[in-house]
C-alpha cells in the first residue's frame, strides 16, 4: 500500500507543479481537481471514508464552482483544434494529441488506484466496531475529557478533524479567489 500512495502523491504533487505553472485558468482548475481527486484515492487507500466522502463532495462543488466562474470570465476560445493549418496543409495538433493522452493516461491510473483502493476495504454495509470499541472502552482514561465525542474528536482522531477542517478551509479560500478575480474584472469592465 506505500507503494500505492507513493505515485498517487507524485501525482498530486505534479498536478500542483503543472497547476502552478499552466497558461490559462481553466488548466489549472482543472489540475487542481486532479490533486483532490488523488487525495480521495489517499484516503481510500488509508481507510478513511469518510474524509473520501467529504472531499469528493467539497471537490466536486469547488470544481463545479470554479469551471463556471472561469468559463464565464473567460471570452477567449478555449477549446484546441484538432489540426493546424500552415501555408494551406493541414497538421494533427500535437499539443491536441497529447492533451489527449494526458487526460486518459491520468483518468486510468486514478481509476485503476480507486478500484485496488475499494478492494481494500470491507463490503458495503459490514460494521467495523474495530476502533469504535477501543475508543468507547479507552476515551476516558486515555484522554481524560469528561465529554466522550470530544475526547474522541480532539485527541483519537485529532489529525481526521485538522484534515476535514483543512479541506474546508481550502476549499472556501479558493473559491473566494476566483470570484474576487472575476468581480475585479467585472468592475475594470464596468469603469471602463
Amino acid at each position: 500500500m506505500d507503494v500505492l500512495i507513493s505515485i498517487i502523491l507524485v501525482i498530486m504533487i505534479l498536478g500542483a507543479v503543472f497547476a502552478l505553472n499552466a497558461r490559462d485558468l481553466l488548466s489549472a482548475v482543472i489540475s487542481t481537481g486532479l490533486v483532490g481527486y488523488s487525495l480521495v484515492i489517499c484516503f481510500l487507500l488509508l481507510k478513511a471514508p469518510d474524509l473520501a466522502i467529504v472531499q469528493i463532495v467539497v471537490e466536486t462543488i469547488t470544481l463545479v464552482i470554479m469551471i463556471a466562474v472561469v468559463l464565464d470570465s473567460s471570452k477567449e476560445e478555449l477549446r484546441e483544434k484538432t489540426l493546424i493549418n500552415l501555408k494551406g496543409v493541414s497538421y494533427i495538433n500535437f499539443r491536441y494529441v497529447l492533451n489527449l493522452l494526458m487526460i486518459t493516461s491520468f483518468g486510468c491510473i486514478l481509476f485503476y488506484f480507486f478500484f485496488e483502493s475499494i478492494e481494500l476495504m470491507a463490503p458495503l454495509g459490514e460494521h467495523i466496531t474495530r476502533m469504535s470499541t477501543a475508543y468507547i472502552k479507552m476515551a476516558a482514561e486515555k484522554t481524560g475529557s469528561a465529554n466522550l465525542v470530544t475526547g474522541i474528536l480532539f485527541d483519537f482522531r485529532g489529525y481526521d478533524t485538522l484534515g476535514e477542517a483543512t479541506i474546508l478551509f481550502t476549499a472556501v479560500i479558493g473559491v473566494i479567489t476566483v470570484l474576487r478575480i472575476y468581480g475585479r474584472k467585472k468592475d475594470k469592465l464596468v469603469n471602463q
